[in-house]
């Protein structure tokens, strides 16, 4: 590293604040696991968002790696966040979403951020972490065709190098074209548990991934050998929401075209879609598509922090 992006470096890790737990975890060198917090701001109610996200904490320090929500307050980019803050994610309301175009503003301004996947592997490329669990990544949204709405997740995936775990597209978008995106991009799909490629509420979106490994050390083993190369951007690690939490595809492409075709009418656009999105389909569904997410979450995170654990192993041989 040459001496101008030393500094580079030093800055923008100037601007994080790791928790006491992350910060022990960091100094052990033990695994750690990036965690969203767009999800607990936008993606579902409160108090199912607080309770989800200190039960996923769980889950990953249950398999041996320290879990990492991220999201931006007072100014700092926090690195693991206390009760307090995640209450304060939960329940405020004003949370901004941030992507990689908003995170100089909402640091700036001193405000609260929640981070979406593409700012959270920003800020988990930032403080050296190679994996992150969400929900379902962002994609080409349906029509885009002529809306030219294309999540900013595509690009951070193309070029940040973190392993992104996943159910999936969100079932909302359009998944064919997504996958043609990662391609072009040159961002590898893998899959879990099934070849196919997950579809967020249901487990198969009928698209094949590029490869399946089912086994940790050889995901982490694929992984190393990319970063290895040179060969600089994220993965992406598609495993299927649990059978007994999975909905009927049917179903959910029924009401996701309802809910769409309620979104253009309301003439609701942008970042504002996916959140107005998933709160019509919990309206729709009586609630069962948020036991769905629940449930989705809580496996993407088992299978993260399996594979937090084997990278770090595959580190140290």
């Amino acid at each position: 590293m040459t001496a101008d992006l030393a500094d580079l470096a030093d800055r923008a890790h100037s601007w994080l604040t790791f928790s006491a737990p992350v910060a022990a975890a960091r100094t052990a060198g033990r695994p750690i696991v990036a965690l969203e917090s767009t999800i607990i701001a936008h993606g579902m109610p409160y108090p199912e968002n607080v309770r989800t996200a200190r039960e996923v904490e769980a889950v990953i320090r249950s398999l041996g790696a320290e879990p990492a929500t991220i999201a931006l307050i007072g100014g700092r980019i926090h690195i693991g966040l206390s009760n307090d803050e995640l209450e304060l994610l939960g329940r405020s309301g004003e949370a901004q979403k941030v992507s990689r175009r908003d995170l100089p503003a909402v640091l700036a301004s001193g405000g609260i951020g929640a981070t979406t996947v593409a700012g959270t592997m920003i800020c988990a490329a930032l403080a050296g972490i190679e994996v992150f669990v969400t929900g379902g990544i962002g994609g080409v949204h349906r029509g885009a065709q002529e809306s030219f709405d294309i999540s900013a997740d595509l690009q951070e995936l193309a070029k940040t190098s973190v392993a992104v775990v996943c159910a999936g597209a969100k079932s909302i978008l359009d998944i064919g074209l997504t996958l043609e995106y990662l391609e072009t991009h040159g961002v590898p799909v893998l899959s879990c548990e099934q070849d196919n490629f997950a579809a967020f509420y249901t487990r198969d979106s009928g698209f094949r991934t590029d490869f399946r490994l089912d086994d940790a050390a050889e995901q982490a083993r694929f992984i190393r050998t990319k970063w290895d190369l040179g060969l600089a951007g994220g993965v992406v690690l598609s495993t299927p929401v649990p059978e007994a939490a999975a909905m009927a595809s049917d179903d959910i492409d029924a009401l996701t075209q309802q809910a769409l075709d309620e979104a253009t009418a309301q003439g609701i656009t942008g970042k504002a879609v996916t959140p107005f999105l998933l709160a019509r389909i919990k309206a729709l569904t009586g609630g069962r598509s948020l036991a769905t997410n629940i449930a989705l979450v809580k496996h993407n995170a088992e299978v993260g922090a399996r594979l937090a654990v084997a990278l770090a192993q595959a580190r140290r041989t």
